[in-house]
């Protein structure tokens, strides 16, 4: 059996710089690694982000839509976490649902990665 010392969601993305600054906005935090052109690395709570740009041999396989994989956040004002999405230059889709487990939307990055932003029933948004 492998033993996994650590796991992150590493994004493909192409424009990378657009990207990369879409995510600093998001996160409100600059990476903790960063390669120009190539790669940053942001870390939050425990959980890594990689921003890569695919080499021009493997571009292909990551381009089109967004897949069944989703980049969950968690935030505490859906709103709020929906303005600066749009401000960054990302994309909403639909409207607001509300379910058992809270409120959630779903946006994109500027490569067209798929967001679920999430406000838990246990956060009430700011009056």
């Amino acid at each position: 059996m492998a033993n996994f010392s650590e796991i992150f969601v590493a994004i493909a993305a192409d424009p990378w710089q657009e990207v990369v600054d879409f995510y600093r906005g998001l996160l409100n935090d600059e990476p903790a690694s960063y390669s120009q052109d190539r790669y940053a690395e942001f870390r939050i709570l425990g959980l890594k982000i990689g921003i890569f740009q695919p080499s021009p041999q493997h571009q292909a396989e990551f381009t089109g839509t967004s897949g069944a994989l989703s980049f969950c956040l968690e935030v505490d004002d859906l709103e709020e976490a929906i303005a600066t999405v749009q401000a960054l230059g990302g994309a909403i889709n639909g409207e607001i649902i509300t379910a058992s487990h809270g409120r959630e939307c779903y946006a994109y990055d500027p490569a067209q990665n798929r967001l679920i932003l999430h406000q838990s029933n246990a956060i009430q948004p700011n009056p």
